[in-house]
C-alpha cells in the first residue's frame, strides 16, 4: 500500500506540479470532510457491536442494517457536498473533479462496511490484499493516463487522474464483497427501529470524528484560502505520507478493538495486557518512522514528488522535506492517541470524544488562523503538532478513569536506543551514498535502517513474547 501509494503521489506531482497537485489535494481535503460525516464513525461502532454478539445470525443483523445506513448517509451527504462546492468561490473550478471523487468516496465507505465482517473475525489479512489489488489498479489506470492517454498535462488528464481513485475503489469492493461472504451473509437490513437506535447511539461519535477531521484537515483548507494552492501542493505531499503511514494504528487497533472490547465485557485480567502490547507496538512502529524521516526528509520528498516540492533556503523557499519534519512528529503522537481513543470506544464511552474532538477542533482553527497568515504551511503543521499534543492530554486523562493503563519503560528505552542506533548508522551513511547515488541513496538506507532497527530490537530483545503471539492472534 505505502508503495503503490508513493508512486501515485510521484505520478500526479511530476505530471500536474505544484499548483495542479494543489487542486487535486484539495479536492480530497474537501471531501474529507464529508467522507467522515457520511461515515458517522459506523464502522467502528458495528466491529465492537459485532464483537458482542455471540452467533453469527446477531453479526449479520448488525452488518446488514449498519450497511443500509451507512449508504443512506453517503448518499445525503455527499449530495451536500456537491452542492456546497459550487458555492464556495476556491472550488467552484473543483466542481467537476469533486463530483468524479463522490463516486470514489462512496464505493470506500461501501467497501469499509462490507470489511467489517473480516474485522470481526479477525481476517483482515483479505481486507489488506484487496487494498493492494484496489491501488494496484488506481495506479495503472493514473500510468496510462500519463504515459499514454494524456502525454501533456490538460484538464482531461486531471479529470482522469482523478477517475482512476473511482475504477480503483469498484475492483476494492469486489473482491472485499468475495472474501466476506465466506464468512457471513452480505444485504441491505430493514430493521428501522434498530437501525434508528445505532444511529442515535453513533451520532456523538460520528460528531467527534467530524471534529477529528477539523483539526486534522484545517490546515490544509485554510492553506487553500489564505495562501492558495502552491501551499496547500507542499502542504499536501508529506499529507499523502502521514495518510499512509496512519494505515498502521488505524488496522491495528480495529483488530484489537473485537479482543479488548470482549474482554472488558468478561472483566478478564487480560485488559491490561491488551493495552500495554498495543501500546509497546504502536511506539515501536512510531520511532524508527520520525528519526528516519528527520534525516532522510529531502531525498523520501524527492524520490515520492519532483524538486518543484524541496525547499530552497538560499532563495528563501521552503518545501514539502520541511513540512514532512513537523508532520511526522504530530504522526508520531497521532500513533499513541489512537490507543487512547479506541479504549474509550472499547468501554463504550465515546460521547466522551465529542468535548474531547470538540474542544482540540476549536484550537486548531484558531491556531491555523493565528500562524499561516505568518508561516503558511509551516504554520499549520505547527497547529497539528500542539493539536495532537492536546489530544493526548485530554484523551489519556478520560481514558483512565474507565481502564487501568501500564506501560513498560523498559521496552521505551530499548526502543529509543535502537531507534537512536539506526539514526546513526542512516546519518552515517547518507552523505557518502548521496555522492554516488544522489537523492536515489534512500532506497539503499531505507532498508538498511530497517535492518538495523529490527535488529537492535533483537539484541535488545526490546519485542515481548506476549506481544508477537498478541500480533498473530
Amino acid at each position: 500500500m505505502a508503495l503503490f501509494s508513493i508512486l501515485i503521489v510521484k505520478l500526479i506531482t511530476t505530471y500536474l506540479g505544484v499548483e495542479g497537485y494543489g487542486k487535486y489535494a484539495a479536492i480530497y481535503e474537501y471531501l474529507a470532510f464529508f467522507g467522515i460525516a457520511a461515515d458517522l464513525g459506523l464502522f467502528t461502532i458495528s466491529v465492537r457491536e459485532m464483537a458482542k454478539e455471540d452467533t453469527q445470525e446477531g453479526k449479520e443483523h448488525v452488518l446488514s442494517n449498519v450497511l443500509t445506513l451507512r449508504s443512506i448517509l453517503c448518499l445525503v451527504v455527499l449530495a451536500i457536498a456537491i452542492g456546497l462546492a459550487y458555492l464556495v468561490p476556491q472550488y467552484r473550478d473543483l466542481h467537476f473533479g469533486i463530483v468524479i471523487a463522490s463516486a470514489a468516496v462512496f464505493l470506500s465507505i461501501l467497501q469499509s462496511t462490507v470489511s467489517s465482517m473480516l474485522q470481526v473475525h479477525l481476517k483482515m489479512q483479505y481486507a489488506s490484499l484487496a487494498q493492494v489489488v484496489g491501488k494496484a489498479v488506481a495506479l495503472s489506470y493514473m500510468a496510462y493516463t500519463v504515459f499514454y492517454g494524456f502525454t501533456e498535462p490538460s484538464l482531461a488528464g486531471f479529470y482522469n487522474l482523478i477517475f482512476a481513485g473511482v475504477v480503483g475503489n469498484i475492483v476494492l469492493l469486489m473482491i472485499t464483497f468475495l472474501f466476506a461472504i465466506r464468512y457471513g451473509k452480505i444485504r441491505f437490513g430493514r430493521d428501522w427501529g434498530y437501525i434508528k437506535r445505532v444511529l442515535l447511539r453513533c451520532l456523538p461519535y460520528g460528531i467527534a470524528l467530524v471534529l477529528n477531521m477539523i483539526y486534522f484537515r484545517m490546515g490544509s483548507i485554510l492553506l487553500l484560502v489564505m495562501k492558495g494552492p502552491v501551499d496547500v501542493g507542499i502542504y499536501s505531499v508529506p499529507m499523502r505520507i502521514l495518510e499512509i503511514l496512519s494505515l498502521v494504528p488505524v488496522f491495528f487497533m480495529n483488530s484489537v478493538l473485537p479482543i479488548l472490547t470482549r474482554h472488558i465485557k468478561e472483566g478478564t485480567d487480560r485488559v491490561k495486557d491488551i493495552l500495554k502490547y498495543s501500546f509497546d507496538f504502536l511506539f515501536m512502529a512510531a520511532v524508527p518512522m520520525v528519526i528516519g524521516a528527520f534525516i532522510l526528509a529531502y531525498p523520501i520528498v524527492f524520490v515520492i514528488s519532483s524538486e518543484e516540492f524541496l525547499s530552497r533556503l538560499d532563495e528563501g523557499f521552503y518545501g514539502s522535506d520541511i513540512a514532512l519534519k513537523f508532520l511526522m512528529v504530530a504522526m508520531m503522537i497521532a500513533f499513541i492517541n489512537s490507543l487512547f481513543i479506541y479504549s474509550i470506544i472499547a468501554t463504550s464511552h465515546q460521547n466522551k470524544l465529542l468535548w474531547i474532538n470538540g474542544s482540540c477542533a476549536v484550537f486548531n482553527v484558531a491556531l491555523n488562523l493565528m500562524l499561516i497568515p505568518e508561516l503558511g504551511f509551516r504554520g499549520a503543521a505547527i497547529a497539528a503538532i500542539a493539536t495532537e499534543v492536546l489530544l493526548l492530554i485530554l484523551a489519556s486523562t478520560v481514558a483512565r478513569r474507565y481502564l487501568e493503563f501500564t506501560f513498560s519503560f523498559e521496552t521505551i528505552w530499548k526502543v529509543l536506543f535502537s531507534g537512536i542506533a539506526m539514526g546513526l548508522v542512516v546519518w552515517g551513511l547518507r552523505d557518502w551514498s548521496y555522492e554516488i547515488m544522489q537523492n536515489a541513496n534512500i532506497l539503499v538506507l531505507v532498508p538498511i535502517g530497517g535492518i538495523v532497527y529490527a535488529g537492535m530490537m533483537m539484541l535488545t530483545k526490546g519485542v515481548p513474547k506476549e506481544l508477537i503471539e498478541l500480533v498473530r492472534r
